[in-house]
């Protein structure tokens, strides 16, 4: 099952400067090992030393926040666009 990705500019790196990439898998995990296999290291940008998703990076299948779903269990079907985000933080 095809989806795309949307990479946020400072992961760029990794997909030789795409903004958007192509992967496949049927749930969230698996399209994260299928883009770590052609972009090495960008799933240790996205998830931590436990295999969670980073305190600061947000992940969004379809329109929906993975963790008020199935976290890296969400099912990602055939066309859904997921989307990285990396938290902003700031203030006064």
């Amino acid at each position: 099952m095809s989806v795309s990705v949307r990479i946020p500019t400072i992961l760029r790196t990794y997909t030789g400067g795409e903004s958007e990439v192509t992967a496949t898998g049927d749930t969230l995990a698996a399209v994260l090992d299928d883009l770590d296999a052609s972009f090495a290291g960008i799933k240790g940008r996205i998830l931590d030393d436990n295999g969670d998703l980073r305190r600061f990076v947000n992940v969004y299948v379809g329109n929906d926040d993975v963790r008020f779903l199935q976290n890296l269990d969400t099912p990602t079907p055939a066309g859904t666009q997921i989307s990285v985000i990396p938290a902003v933080a700031g203030g006064a």
